[in-house]
């Protein structure tokens, strides 16, 4: 699989940089590294999404439609990047800046924890390690990772909102966006931009295991809203994120790949 970077309108990657600040990467890169998993392994990591709890720190006022009911459901887990192995960390609150999250920074949010199938099991390994293989950039110090299994629904009167915070950073060194399952929805539009909050890139996850990497220190991102699709009543959008940074990271924003 050789992964496709892209870059703005009239500008290549090794003109501003020496990698790409982000990769697109068809669902042949985690289908391949799934292939020698028994089926029983993969179908119960990507069945998991089903039962996710609901996000307890989602605000209200970021949902839309006359009734209060949860739309975002979500489960979280650290580990450490051992060679091909992952050290699974003790759960822990996941924690932003202000600076990065406007909606939620600054706290501590404690989500459940990731099932012990899903978090000791070969399929995550396998996709961890295969991200982690081909960041966009040096992997110098990168050791550890968080990893979110999000689940955004949206209903007939009320919108999905996979980013309720907007165009942002996560705060992170990378991160990786891998497209689980999307049914009956419409939007939830992918959108990259500089840090100039130019437009980099726009697409539309579509296929289970496509994938996007980026580098957080240099692209923000954001997804807009997802609604049902035309005849459907309901509709859910699957993501697995993952989150690449230094094990000596604590609450403050990784600095730019300049600074380290």
């Amino acid at each position: 699989m050789t992964a496709t970077p892209l870059s703005a309108p009239g500008i290549t990657a090794s003109a501003a940089r020496p990698t790409p600040a982000f990769v697109h990467h068809t669902p042949v890169l985690l289908t391949s590294a799934l292939a020698a998993i028994p089926r029983g392994p993969v179908t119960r990591f990507t069945e998991s999404w089903n039962d996710l709890p609901a996000d307890p720190h989602l605000p209200a006022d970021t949902h839309l439609g006359s009734v209060a009911a949860p739309y975002r459901f979500r489960r979280y887990g650290r580990f450490r990047i051992l060679g091909d192995r992952l050290e699974r960390l003790p759960h822990t609150a996941f924690f932003q800046e202000r600076a990065v999250n406007s909606v939620n920074g600054g706290v501590d949010r404690m989500f459940a924890p990731l099932h012990d199938a899903v978090a000791d099991g070969p399929a995550l390994r396998a996709v961890v390690r295969t991200l982690w293989d081909r960041l966009p950039g040096p992997r110098t110090g990168i050791d550890t990772c968080g990893v979110h299994q999000i689940r955004i629904t949206a209903t007939a009167g009320a919108e999905g909102h996979p980013t309720p915070e907007g165009i942002h950073r996560d705060g992170h060194c990378y991160v990786a966006q891998v497209l689980i399952r999307r049914e009956n929805v419409r939007g939830a539009e992918s959108c990259l931009y500089d840090l100039r909050r130019q437009p980099l890139h726009r697409t539309v996850l579509t296929a289970p295991l496509e994938t996007i990497v980026l580098d957080d220190r240099r692209v923000l991102h954001g997804v807009s809203p997802l609604r049902p699709a035309p005849g459907a009543r309901t509709g859910l959008r699957d993501m697995l994120l993952v989150d690449f940074f230094r094990g000596d990271a604590r609450h403050s924003p990784e600095a730019p790949p300049e600074a380290h």
